[in-house]
């Protein structure tokens, strides 16, 4: 097996998606809540990243099983990954994941946990079961709330667990949960724009994809939309995350020059308008990516420039 095959079959240009929120998450805690636990963010970082790579994984080895029973001719699964090679590589991805999972668990608390099981079997059941929620017209929900608010949050979580804003104990024969609604609130407007980002790599997929999809049957929320109004959202969800950041500026949970993050609108517009005129998976599919990459790339460059300042 060679690297190149090793990062075509996880996909290692996707991780972009999960670890932006992660990053983002990261520093507005050390931003708003004056906390960081190098130890945490780097078991999470290596449990987030594996988990990330073994859904791809996954999603990639069912494609190649069901091409085999189209009768496909595909002796391999990417390059010169082997069947049970690519089955063992998931194994030792997830076995990762798990394992730092609950290394991370024994370093905070039970919500961790928790939260984890949760995302585990969203992501599990994103790509794989009988209907993987990733060929609904929920894909574009579940993918942009895991990836974009789930990710950010736990981020967020593993610096501050002891401050409690989200708890989970179990004592005396009591069970109780409780939640700081405002701050749980304030970590969720930071995520707006990395949900909507997300939401909307996945539903650009899906537009481009709508045709093909139909034929096999999977039917995405373009095809209850229609491509015409799913294009509309497509622009909306990009200005619901501008607005955000205005927000989140005026609660003085962002610093002003996060305001920076406006001036990605031109780049932006440019690549929504290239992507209206033609959406082909190998041509233009590649917009949704780079507006997700500028506007949350510039939202972590302000904020790590309002913390150095700080200092």
């Amino acid at each position: 097996m060679s690297l190149n095959s090793f990062f075509q079959f996880i996909e290692i240009k996707t991780k972009l998606a999960s670890m932006i929120p992660f990053i983002v998450g990261t520093l507005y805690s050390q931003y708003r809540y004056k906390s960081f636990n190098l130890k945490n963010f780097i078991i999470m970082s290596i449990s987030l990243l594996a988990f990330d790579m073994a859904t791809t994984g996954i999603n990639n080895y069912i494609d190649y099983k069901k091409a085999l029973r189209s009768h496909e001719n595909k002796n391999n699964i990417h390059g010169d990954i082997k069947e049970s090679t690519a089955l063992a590589i998931i194994f030792i991805l997830l076995s990762l994941a798990i394992s730092f999972g609950i290394l991370l668990t024994l370093n905070t608390n039970v919500m961790v946990l928790l939260i984890g099981i949760v995302s585990f079997l969203a992501g599990i059941l994103y790509t794989y079961g009988p209907i993987p929620i990733s060929r609904t017209p929920l894909g574009e929900i579940f993918s942009g709330i895991f990836m974009g608010f789930i990710i950010l949050f736990l981020s967020v979580y593993i610096h501050i667990f002891d401050e409690n804003i989200v708890s989970f104990m179990y004592a005396n024969n009591r069970l109780t949960f409780s939640i700081n609604l405002m701050e749980v609130f304030y970590i969720f407007l930071i995520s707006i724009p990395t949900m909507c980002g997300i939401a909307n790599i996945m539903l650009a997929n899906n537009i481009c994809d709508v045709e093909e999809d139909i034929v096999n049957n999977r039917f995405t929320l373009p095809h209850y939309l229609g491509v015409k109004n799913a294009l509309k959202l497509f622009k909306v969800l990009y200005y619901i995350g501008y607005l955000d950041i205005i927000i989140l500026v005026i609660l003085k949970i962002s610093p002003i020059i996060s305001l920076l993050v406006l001036l990605t609108i031109i780049p932006l517009n440019k690549n929504i308008k290239l992507f209206n005129q033609k959406h082909i998976k190998s041509e233009t599919f590649v917009y949704s990516v780079k507006n997700f990459a500028v506007i949350n790339i510039t939202h972590i460059l302000s904020v790590s420039v309002a913390l150095i300042f700080s200092l």
